[in-house]
């Protein structure tokens, strides 16, 4: 009895498999989004940040270069070099230097404050660009040397955020760099001027970083040189994220302010040093993922609500005709064979209630087909095999005893005869080469064919041609003799060399010319090569014949290729090896214009399967 009916199980398993993919989709798409959409709030306040640090060097820069013209000036280098006690020389490059040195700079540069040149020597020189009756007394020994200790040696101008004047420090900001006068080598002075921060509000106080975020700058020293004018903002920073971020030249992190999670941003200036820190509330960045959150939830389980109800109907539509068909079966069980009655349907199951009601209509009728047509296909089976094996053998046959005709055998025999009784030497030798040939041919029962049988076929050849062209034909043989008893294909080793003859010496062979043969084994493979001296072929023709060559195709289809025209043939030698050995043996050919042709014959070494 079932525990359980097959439709609470495919609703039980579609409602897993819709929960498991839409939990897994949302919280994919969730994690994704919410992650690319802080990591992209995040990079574009590090580039706002970016972008004010880049500002604000320009901006500093600008004021950096205005201290070039006064550092270069003679007054001012007289000034740095002049004796402490001559107070007439003393008066004398303090006038030049406010009426010739500064006013220039104050007039192209009004946003300054203060400029003043402080020499080792106690003197200085100090102009207000605003107010020239509230210049300031100062310790001028005492100023220079903390501006000296504040400088680099090499003359390189620093920031600094301190004022002459006590009490301003806050609001100033101080371009120093050291100096030196006309006899000097090294710097022996100071020059400083003064720029109100205020000015770079301009710059710093245009920043949008959304509702409950500020912008804090800070010099080397960590001390927070411009805060908003928000009263929460310049109390904001925590000592210990100041701390962290000292220690950190570029990056985020998170603090805790009176319960309010922040991330702060911080970029650091190359040029000033200064660091720029961008702090935003988190629930302000978390804002449009919980949005997103909660538009995902929401969709999700109304998707979900629908997909169940879905899943339940389609469960209850499919299961209903298998329990009809259910009910047919039981009935079968107990030998009333009865059809299903159902309504037409069209799909896989309509197709099961039909074949269905066709197998119990028809069973003992099918079983037999089935039976018959078993029969039948093992008998076509066996039938195309053995016509498959009937045409390769009549193809082997074919090619092989193309130069079979017994008839002329008996005849050559007669020849023979009558040429001993005519005491005609040279036709008895030939006709005794003939007779070999063609008995080799004949002999199609032997089972293995050595080097040493295709060697001797080619000796009968050859004294037949040399009777025929009526000059000696040499052909030099290097085979070693271990390798004399390897196994060949019958008729395949004379056919290149009537080849050779007949190609590649087309006038006959002269002094010079060679026909060598060789045997080697190489692996798995035994190799017979056949080579001459004689007037090759064009890499075209080389081409072609190894298309050939590699499309199987027979001796006699291109009349027009010399190659093919006589005898057996290239093709037909190539063919008859691949019947036998398999695709991956055969001839290649390698030769070159005037220089001669080598033919290869791959075979496989050590066969010991019967030879035809």
């Amino acid at each position: 009895m079932m525990k359980r009916s097959l439709s609470i199980r495919l609703f039980f398993h579609f409602a897993v498999v819709i929960t498991l993919s839409l939990s897994a989709i949302g919280l994919f798409t969730y994690t994704y989004a919410s992650t690319e959409m802080n990591d992209q709030l995040a990079d574009n306040i590090a580039q706002t940040m970016r972008n004010t640090a880049y500002q604000t060097d320009l901006y500093l820069q600008n004021y950096d270069r205005a201290t070039y013209s006064i550092l270069s000036n003679g007054s001012v280098k007289h000034f740095l070099d002049m004796n402490s006690e001559d107070s007439y020389a003393y008066y004398e490059y303090s006038r030049q230097i406010k009426t010739n040195v500064f006013p220039p700079v104050f007039m192209l540069y009004p946003q300054i404050k203060f400029l003043y040149v402080i020499g080792d020597n106690g003197r200085v020189v100090i102009d207000d660009n605003q107010n020239s009756a509230g210049i300031p007394d100062i310790d001028a020994a005492q100023q220079y040397k903390e501006l000296l200790a504040a400088t680099p040696a090499n003359g390189e101008s620093t920031l600094l955020t301190r004022s002459i004047r006590s009490g301003q420090s806050a609001n100033v900001i101080t371009i120093a760099r050291r100096i030196r006068g006309v006899s000097s080598y090294t710097p022996n002075g100071v020059l400083a001027m003064e720029v109100n921060v205020l000015e770079l509000d301009k710059i710093w106080g245009e920043l949008d970083l959304g509702q409950g975020g500020y912008q804090y700058v800070m010099d080397q020293n960590g001390t927070v040189i411009y805060t908003p004018g928000d009263e929460e903002a310049q109390t904001a920073m925590a000592s210990s994220s100041v701390n962290r971020l000292m220690h950190m030249e570029a990056g985020s992190l998170e603090q805790n302010t009176d319960g309010t999670k922040r991330l702060l941003i911080s970029e650091l200036s190359a040029y000033s040093g200064w660091r720029f820190v961008a702090s935003v509330p988190l629930a302000e960045l978390q804002r449009p993922i919980a949005t997103i959150r909660s538009a995902t939830l929401w969709v999700g389980a109304g998707t979900l609500l629908a997909a169940l109800v879905v899943a339940y109907r389609i469960g209850a539509s499919q299961v209903e005709p298998i329990r009809v068909l259910m009910n047919g079966m039981r009935q079968t069980e107990k030998g009333i064979w009865n059809k299903v009655e159902m309504k037409e349907r069209r799909d896989e199951i309509g197709v099961l209630i039909r074949s269905y009601n066709l197998m119990v209509s028809r069973l003992s009728d099918m079983i037999e087909s089935v039976y018959e047509s078993e029969l039948r296909r093992q008998k076509s089976e066996i039938e195309l095999q053995q016509e498959a094996l009937e045409r390769h053998r009549a193809e082997f046959q074919a090619l092989q005893l193309q130069i079979n005709p017994h008839f002329l055998y008996n005849t050559l025999e007669t020849i023979k005869c009558y040429a001993v009784v005519q005491d005609s030497e040279e036709i008895a030798q030939m006709v005794e080469s003939m007779a070999h040939m063609l008995r080799y041919s004949i002999q199609t029962n032997l089972e293995e064919i050595t080097v040493a049988n295709e060697l001797k076929h080619v000796l009968a050849y050859l004294s037949i041609m040399k009777h025929r062209m009526d000059r000696e034909l040499e052909v030099e043989v290097i085979i070693a003799p271990d390798l004399l008893l390897e196994k060949m294909v019958r008729l395949t080793l004379q056919p290149l060399v009537e080849n050779v003859l007949q190609h590649a010496f087309p006038r006959g062979m002269e002094p010079g010319h060679f026909i060598r043969i060789d045997a080697r084994r190489l692996e798995d493979r035994f190799l017979v090569i056949v080579q001459d001296n004689g007037m090759g072929m064009s890499e075209e023709r080389l081409e072609k014949l190894r298309e050939r060559l590699e499309l199987n195709r027979l001796a006699g289809e291109d009349s027009d290729d010399v190659y093919h025209r006589g005898g057996i043939g290239l093709m037909n030698v190539h063919r008859r090896i691949q019947l036998v050995f398999g695709e991956s043996y055969g001839l290649m050919m390698e030769s070159e214009r005037g220089l001669g042709t080598t033919i290869t014959m791959a075979l496989p070494a050590d066969q010991h399967s019967k030879r035809i």
